[in-house]
């Protein structure tokens, strides 16, 4: 069966500089065995299978899989999806709740806001633990980089659990090669879905930090610009009384594989973060499956 699809550059306004999602535009009748199957096929990060919704209030409902399994929720995804329904028209203008979607998924409902150019989301609530020394110790061991144990640790569940950590400086966290196999046997001994790092840029460009987000337990060695990182990141920053209610910054991430994301995140006066970027779709036609 053909089925509308496309792919979408999220974190992006320029075709090939963000992190694509593949979005399966009519996944009635598709199963989790199909999907996963799908997923897999097209080897991104994530791919999303949208579907009408069954709960009140949500306008349109999202799966999203990794090539190795089902997310609740994801970041880039999620705003990725958004441009794909509202570009397609599956989401009209007479659709929207108070000018925003709101996407049904694993995690619940997902506040998306149309934000310039592009969208953002509000990030489920979190729920954070810190690692101890032994555990941050053996993943500086398995990132090959030199985490700052100033600052602990933390594993970070957004929806995806991410293992955050700060990097003592830009330079080793560009130039680490991280141990995927090592990495891969942490995230599963704690149930984390990956690994995001990130420390503050030390040049003259406008973002204020650099994130790198890696999750071989889930088939992907480096995901080029993730949105749930981020949100775990601003909640790790939060929780060390680096971010006050109001602020906003902008991260860069995917320098390492040849990208050039750009992540906005506010911490808002409500307590909730935000993350945002633009969207682009890079691929638009159909998939028969």
């Amino acid at each position: 069966m053909k089925r509308r699809y496309r792919v979408v550059d999220v974190f992006s306004d320029r075709a090939l500089l963000g992190n694509p999602v593949a979005v399966v535009l009519d996944a009635q009748q598709l199963d989790s065995a199909a999907m996963q199957r799908i997923a897999r096929w097209t080897n991104l990060s994530e791919t999303t299978f949208v579907l009408p919704p069954d709960v009140a209030g949500a306008t349109h409902r999202v799966r999203i899989f990794t090539p190795a399994s089902e997310l609740p929720f994801a970041g880039h995804p999620t705003l990725g999806t958004a441009h794909a329904v509202v570009a397609a028209g599956i989401v009209s203008e007479a659709n929207l709740v108070q000018n925003a979607l709101v996407q049904q998924c694993g995690a619940g409902l997902v506040t998306i806001e149309r934000s310039g150019s592009g969208y953002r989301l509000r990030l489920p609530l979190a729920r954070s633990t810190p690692l101890d020394a032994a555990t941050s110790q053996e993943l500086a061991t398995a990132l090959r980089m030199p985490v700052d144990l100033t600052v602990a640790a933390r594993l970070i569940d957004v929806g995806p659990k991410w293992i955050v950590a700060r990097i003592a400086t830009n330079a080793a966290l560009l130039a680490a090669r991280p141990d995927f196999s090592r990495l891969a046997a942490l995230e599963r001994r704690l149930g984390a879905t990956g690994a995001t790092v990130f420390t503050a840029r030390d040049d003259a460009d406008v973002t204020d930090i650099e994130t790198r987000s890696f999750a071989p337990s889930q088939g992907v060695d480096e995901d080029p610009v993730c949105g749930s990182g981020n949100g775990a990141v601003a909640v790790f920053r939060r929780e060390h009384g680096e971010l006050t209610s109001g602020t906003r910054y902008v991260a860069s991430q995917g320098r390492c594989v040849g990208r050039d994301g750009r992540v906005e995140v506010e911490l808002a006066a409500s307590g909730d973060i935000w993350i945002g970027g633009r969207c682009v779709s890079t691929v638009v036609g159909e998939i028969d499956c």
